[in-house]
């Protein structure tokens, strides 16, 4: 972390208006994309002038302008941040490459020649997100992976848009709440000084059933819609066997992120990978990738559209990260956190206060992470004085910002899956909005109601194995250095 940063967040941001003026930004910005993602905004880009005027807000009430612009500034600059933007620049070189190689018609052949329907394949690819996204502790990547192939695909057989998008973002959220490398996991059980294999093995008896029941309605309401029903009607993908070769592409990427390698490592190789393979079977011409229109004085290609289509999120997360940072330095996570005295609370009722802290600061700050530890401490405190085991303590945390940010439109979950599902423009699917794909992500419904089930009926609470949850703070895993489920590290730097 830069000194920039630390200099900057030194000491607490103050505003006209005291909390109100410091709430008072952000909630311009939540008014205004919940209005533009009700009102069916396009994409990310959308939100760029709700995130400037908010930001001006903040300015105009900061007491100290310098010291807010320096603290908007460090936040950007953070190199979480960085690692996002290019990730999913990256990323979007690799889709648009894979693309027109023609992995997508060779996706459609290959369920075409399964015969899936459209509810088994929109089944398939839930389970296909599980399966990377706990593998790699990444919904991120899983999102950056695999929803640019499975969405297009869908559509040669008719798979619902909204349904087969919000099972890709339901697959990579499942994975994430259960992989034991994913940075939410290891933040919450850092956060209540446990071990991390106990929280997840303790956590698999809420949410295997949260993730069975959100496959199997998938699966039921996929075979219940008809491609008619749709808002746009998918066209008939014709393919053949020839770019199926590239499966071995992903493939890797997935290979590299399950050794621990950085995902830009992995992403570098993809892309390789792709183009060698793509020029060796003749899909693609070198021409093809890059090339100088002399006419329009300037460059095009295959490599200068992949990055393109990260710029809509680039912007919009150096925007929102700006705009969460000024938040964090006023303190106001800190003031909004119930007092820590008092007569000691139910273990009931100091679960619902556990729940409700965290949620109101994932919902502040967009930042899954860096609401867990920031309400962390606290609950561990309050969660003791209540006779709360460590892993249970450490499960709702997680349980609870697997919810929010991956339902929400203007949280980078479900904007990243909107921006995902551009690549099926192409293929006569639809782009989806993030509200449209955040209210079909099954598992984080589920995830809502199984959270107050849980405390309502206080199933898990007495369990032995999660009262005696072992002491001692587990260090944070080098290994979860790819963006995972949230927004990631960043958090850490913090603390």
């Amino acid at each position: 972390m830069s000194a920039r940063y630390h200099n900057a967040m030194s000491s607490p941001l103050a505003f006209r208006g005291g909390l109100v003026g410091a709430l008072a930004p952000f909630a311009l910005f939540l008014v205004g994309v919940v209005g533009l993602a009700l009102s069916g905004a396009p994409d990310e880009r959308g939100f760029w002038p709700v995130l400037l005027a908010a930001l001006a807000l903040g300015l105009a009430l900061a007491r100290d302008r310098t010291q807010w612009a320096e603290t908007a500034i460090a936040s950007m600059a953070q190199p979480i941040v960085v690692l996002m933007i290019l990730a999913w620049m990256l990323a979007g070189v690799l889709g648009v490459l894979l693309a027109e190689a023609g992995m997508v018609q060779s996706l459609a052949w290959l369920a075409q020649r399964a015969q899936l329907g459209p509810a088994l394949y929109v089944g398939a690819a839930f389970l296909a997100c599980v399966l990377v996204s706990t593998s790699t502790g990444t919904s991120f990547g899983t999102i950056l992976v695999a929803g640019p192939l499975l969405y297009p695909a869908g559509g040669s057989i008719g798979a619902d848009p909204a349904l087969l998008m919000g099972a890709v973002l339901a697959g990579a959220t499942w994975g994430d709440s259960i992989s034991p490398v994913s940075d939410t996991t290891i933040a919450s059980a850092g956060s209540q000084r446990t071990d991390v294999p106990g929280t997840v093995r303790t956590r698999l008896a809420y949410v295997v059933p949260a993730g069975l029941a959100a496959l199997i309605a998938s699966v039921v309401l996929a075979s219940l819609r008809t491609p008619a029903a749709a808002t746009t009607r998918p066209a008939v993908i014709s393919g053949s066997a020839a770019a199926l070769p590239l499966l071995l592409v992903p493939l890797v990427v997935i290979a590299l992120l399950v050794r621990r390698r950085h995902l830009l490592e992995g992403l570098f190789a993809g892309i390789g990978l792709a183009i060698v393979l793509s020029l060796v079977l003749g899909l693609l011409q070198p021409a093809q990738l890059f090339y100088v229109d002399r006419e329009a004085f300037g460059a095009k290609g295959l490599i200068i559209d992949g990055l393109g289509r990260g710029v809509g999120v680039a912007v919009f997360t150096l925007l929102l990260m700006g705009l969460v940072g000024t938040l964090q330095a006023s303190g106001v996570l800190t003031r909004l956190t119930p007092g820590r005295t008092g007569p000691t609370p139910s273990a009931q009722r100091a679960e619902w206060w556990s729940v409700g802290a965290v949620s109101a600061a994932v919902l502040l700050t967009t930042h899954s992470v860096v609401a867990v530890l920031t309400t962390g401490p606290w609950v561990r405190e309050l969660g003791e004085r209540a006779g709360i085991g460590a892993y249970r303590r450490a499960n709702l945390l997680d349980m609870t910002v697997c919810t929010w940010p991956f339902l929400l439109p203007y949280f980078l979950p479900t904007i990243l899956a909107s921006s995902a599902s551009a690549a099926g423009e192409a293929f006569g699917m639809p782009r989806l909005s993030p509200l449209t794909i955040g209210m079909h992500n099954l598992y984080a419904w589920a995830l809502l109601v199984a959270v107050p089930l849980v405390i309502v009926t206080g199933w898990g609470r007495g369990r032995a194995a999660d009262v005696h949850a072992p002491a001692g703070r587990k260090p944070l895993h080098p290994a979860s250095a790819t963006v995972t489920s949230d927004t990631s590290r960043a958090a850490r730097d913090r603390t």
